[in-house]
C-alpha cells in the first residue's frame, strides 16, 4: 500500500445484496482488487465481510459486505464516488451506505502498517456523533478463548441509549476480526466501554493472556453520511446540513 497522507479521510461503505446478485457480493470480494489498486489517492483499503445482525458472531452475513478505505484527500474520494466504476457498483446493491469519517485519535497496526499514518500523541473530542473501529488478529492458540469471551464482552451493548449502530467485520474468518460502531457522542461511547464491567474484564483478558497479535483502535470524527443500513440512516438529523 502506499504511505499514507498525512490529513487522511477514511470512507467505509456497507453493500446490501438481494435476490439474484446475492453472490455477486462474494464474487466481488476477489475481483475488486484489479480496480482498487489503480484508484488513484487510494492509499489503504480491505473488502470485508459482515456478522449477522449488530453484533460480532461466527456466522458470516453472505448478502452484507464492506469496505474500508483511507483516502489522501476528501477530493480523490468524492472522485471516486463519482466515477463510472462506483455508479456500477451501485446498481448491483439493494441497499448501500457510505460513511465519510476523519480519524481523530488511533493506535495500532492492520497488516503491519499504520494505515491513517503515525498515531498521535494526544485526540480530539468530536464534540458530536462518532464512530469507533476496533480490529485484531488473532493468535491460533487463543481463539477459543476470544469467541468465548464474546457474548460477554457485548452485554449491555444494545441497551447503550447513545449507541446508533454497529456491526462485526471479518477480513478473514475466525482470525481477522474487527467491529464498527455508531455512537450519539463520546460519552455514550465511554459509558460502554469502561462503565460496562463484562466489556471491561474482557479487555484486561486480552492483555493478560495475549490474545492478539496485532491490533488496531480507531475513533473518528464524522463528515458526511449517505444512503439507507438496514432500512434507515442511523445519523438522520445528527450532522449538519
Amino acid at each position: 500500500m502506499r504511505p499514507a497522507p498525512p490529513d487522511p479521510v477514511v470512507s467505509l461503505t456497507l453493500h446490501r445484496y438481494g435476490g439474484r446478485s446475492v453472490w455477486r457480493g462474494f464474487g466481488k470480494m476477489g475481483t475488486d482488487h484489479l480496480h482498487l489498486r489503480g484508484v488513484p489517492g487510494l492509499t489503504f483499503y480491505r473488502l470485508l465481510g459482515t456478522g449477522r445482525g449488530a453484533d460480532l458472531t461466527l456466522g458470516a452475513d453472505l448478502r452484507r459486505w464492506a469496505r474500508l478505505a483511507v483516502w489522501s484527500s476528501r477530493a480523490a474520494l468524492e472522485r471516486f464516488e463519482a466515477s463510472p466504476w462506483r455508479r456500477w457498483e451501485a446498481r448491483l446493491v439493494d441497499e448501500s451506505y457510505t460513511l465519510v469519517l476523519r480519524p481523530v485519535r488511533w493506535h495500532g497496526r492492520w497488516g503491519g502498517v499504520e494505515p491513517f499514518g503515525p498515531a498521535p500523541a494526544g485526540g480530539e473530542d468530536t464534540g458530536g456523533p462518532l464512530a469507533v473501529l476496533t480490529r485484531a488478529t488473532l493468535r491460533p492458540a487463543r481463539l477459543t478463548a476470544f469467541w468465548g469471551a464474546v457474548p460477554t464482552s457485548q452485554q449491555g451493548l444494545h441497551g447503550q441509549p447513545g449507541l446508533l449502530a454497529s456491526l462485526g467485520l471479518g477480513e478473514f474468518p475466525l482470525l481477522h476480526q474487527a467491529t464498527f460502531s455508531l455512537w450519539r457522542d463520546t460519552a455514550s461511547m465511554r459509558a460502554y466501554a469502561y462503565g460496562q464491567a463484562g466489556h471491561r474484564e474482557v479487555i484486561a483478558r486480552t492483555r493478560r493472556e495475549g490474545w492478539y497479535r496485532e491490533e488496531l483502535f480507531a475513533r473518528f470524527a464524522i463528515l458526511a453520511a449517505g444512503g439507507s443500513w438496514d432500512g434507515r440512516d442511523p445519523l438522520a438529523g445528527l450532522l449538519p446540513g
